[in-house]
C-alpha cells in the first residue's frame, strides 16, 4: 500500500462539514489526479470530493441519459473512487441533486472542478465519438483534417502514443465542455466552476489563448502573420519568407505536454531545413500514422518535414516566433508558474540543452531558487503569470508557463495556459503542496464569482 493509499484510508481530521461548500471533481478515477487531490482535502480535514467520471458521464449521454443521471449514479456508490476496493466518496448528504443552496443546513450546491480527461482510453473513444457527431464549427475552414467515423470511435484500439484525429477529438472536447456547463447549471443555478468550461476551451486552443492573451495586452510570442490561411508546408515556406521569420514553432492548437509541438528553422542563405519535435511518424498500408515519440526527434528531409507540417496545419496549429529564452549555463529554460485564487504559489524552473522543456522529455528541474533566479526575475515570472491568469476571470486556476528573454532588460512572455497544470510533484509553497495549496485558499476564501 502507498503512502497516498495509506492516507486516504486513515480518518479525517475532525471538521465543520456541514459549512463547507461540496466539492464536485468530474476526472479519471483512481488517476494521480484524483488521488492527488483527495489526499490533499482529506489531509487539512476537508471531506472527499465527489467523483464523476468522464467515462460514466460519456457513456451516459450516448444512451440518451444526462449530467443528472450519471451524479445519481455516483451518489448511489457507483462509479465512485476506489482505493484497494473501498469506496472513496462524499456523502449523499453533502450534495444533492436540487436546486437549494442549503437543505437541513447542508450546503447542497457544488463547487465544480473539471480536471484533465486524458490518460484514459475509454474517454478518449468517447471524445472522438463525440467529435464525429457534434455539430459544431470545424476548427479550420476549408481544410481537411483526418477524421475516424462515429461508428469506428467505439472499436478503436489503442496503439500506444498515437495521436488520433487530434481536430475530430478536439470538437469533441469542446463539446462535451459547453454540455457539462449548460446541464450542470440547468440543475444547479447557483453552482460555480473553479474553472470556467467556456475559459478551458479558450486555454486548451493555442490560438484563440494567445489572441485572447494579446487583446488583454499581455505579452505572448508574436505569431506570424499571413494574408491567407496557412493550409500546408508551402504555405508556411511561404509566409516566413515574407515575414521575415526563420525560426518558428508550430504547435498543434490543442496539443498538450508537447505534443505535436515542433521547433523548426531554415537557414535562409543554404535553404537547409531542420525540424526538432517530439512527434514520430511511421508509413502503414500507405498511410501515414503520426505518433508521440516521448523523446525529441530531428528531421532534416524535406519529404519528412512536410509530410509532418502538412498534417500540422490541416489539424488545426498555432505558428509563432521562435525566441530566444534566457540560459542558465549551456541550457534554456521557462517556468510552470501557478497561479490560483489571484496569488502566485509553486514554481518550477524548466531547464533544456534543446528548444523544447516539457519535464516529461527527462529535462531538467529546479526550484527558481536552485536555479539562482533573483527576486527581480521572478516578480517578473509572477506578474505576468498573474495578468495572464487575471484575463479569464471566471477561472480560479491554471499552470503557466513564462519565458524571459534573453538580453540585460529580459521580458516575460507568456508560452501557455495549462488549466490542468497543478500537477507539480517535489514542489512546496508554504509548506504545501499544490492541491493543498488551493484547497486551504479555497477553505478560507470559498470561490464565489458571477
Amino acid at each position: 500500500m502507498t503512502e497516498m493509499e495509506e492516507n486516504l484510508q486513515s480518518p479525517v481530521k475532525d471538521s465543520d462539514m456541514t459549512l463547507e461548500q461540496p466539492l464536485l471533481l468530474i476526472g479519471n478515477p483512481n488517476n494521480r489526479r484524483t488521488l492527488g487531490l483527495q489526499e490533499a482535502r482529506q489531509r487539512i480535514g476537508l471531506q472527499p470530493a465527489l467523483v464523476l467520471p468522464y467515462d460514466r458521464l460519456l457513456k451516459t449521454w450516448r444512451r440518451g441519459g444526462t449530467m443528472a443521471d450519471a451524479v445519481q449514479q455516483c451518489l448511489e456508490g457507483r462509479g465512485t473512487t476506489h482505493v484497494k476496493g473501498e469506496p472513496w466518496i462524499s456523502s449523499p448528504a453533502s450534495i444533492l441533486y436540487a436546486n437549494h443552496d442549503l437543505v437541513h443546513g447542508v450546503n447542497s450546491v457544488p463547487l465544480i472542478r473539471l480536471d484533465a480527461p486524458g490518460e484514459e482510453w475509454e474517454v478518449e473513444r468517447e471524445l472522438l465519438f463525440l467529435g464525429a457527431v457534434n455539430d459544431v464549427s470545424p476548427l479550420i475552414d476549408g481544410l481537411s483534417a483526418g477524421m475516424i467515423p462515429a461508428e469506428q470511435t467505439l472499436t478503436l484500439e489503442q496503439e500506444w502514443g498515437r495521436i488520433y484525429a487530434p481536430n475530430q477529438w478536439f470538437r469533441g472536447w469542446k463539446a462535451c465542455l459547453e454540455r457539462i456547463r449548460h446541464e450542470a447549471l440547468e440543475y444547479w443555478p447557483n453552482a460555480r466552476f473553479m474553472n470556467d468550461p467556456h475559459d478551458i476551451a479558450i486555454m486548451f486552443d493555442k490560438r484563440k489563448c494567445q489572441q485572447h492573451l494579446s487583446a488583454h495586452s499581455v505579452h505572448v510570442p508574436p505569431t506570424l502573420q499571413s494574408s491567407e490561411p496557412i493550409r500546408n508546408y508551402a504555405d508556411l515556406r511561404t509566409a516566413m519568407k515574407t515575414a521575415g521569420m526563420n525560426r518558428v514553432f508550430v504547435k498543434l492548437a490543442c496539443g498538450s505536454g508537447a505534443s505535436g509541438v515542433v521547433a523548426y528553422q531554415i537557414n535562409p542563405r543554404t535553404g537547409a531545413e531542420i525540424a526538432i519535435t517530439t512527434v514520430g511518424m511511421e508509413r502503414v498500408q500507405g498511410k501515414v500514422i503520426f505518433y508521440n515519440e516521448g523523446r525529441l526527434r530531428k528531421y532534416t528531409h524535406t519529404s519528412e518535414i512536410s509530410a509532418l507540417m502538412d498534417w500540422l496545419c490541416a489539424e488545426g496549429a498555432q505558428i509563432e516566433r521562435w525566441m530566444a529564452k534566457a540560459s542558465l549555463g549551456s541550457s534554456v529554460f521557462d517556468i510552470r508558474q501557478l497561479v490560483a485564487g489571484g496569488q502566485a504559489g509553486h514554481a518550477i524552473v524548466r531547464l533544456s540543452q534543446t528548444p523544447i522543456t516539457n519535464l516529461h522529455l527527462r529535462n531538467e528541474r529546479l526550484l527558481p531558487a536552485e536555479a539562482g533566479l533573483d527576486e527581480q526575475q521572478m516578480d517578473r515570472v509572477q506578474t505576468t503569470a498573474k495578468a495572464a491568469m487575471a484575463a479569464f476571470p471566471n477561472s480560479w486556476s491554471a499552470g503557466i508557463d513564462v519565458m524571459l528573454s534573453g538580453g540585460t532588460e529580459p521580458r516575460a512572455y507568456i508560452l501557455d495556459v495549462n488549466p490542468f497544470g497543478d500537477l507539480l510533484y517535489r514542489v512546496q509553497h508554504n509548506g504545501l503542496g499544490t492541491y493543498e495549496w488551493q484547497m486551504e485558499l479555497l477553505r478560507k476564501e470559498p470561490y464565489n464569482h458571477d
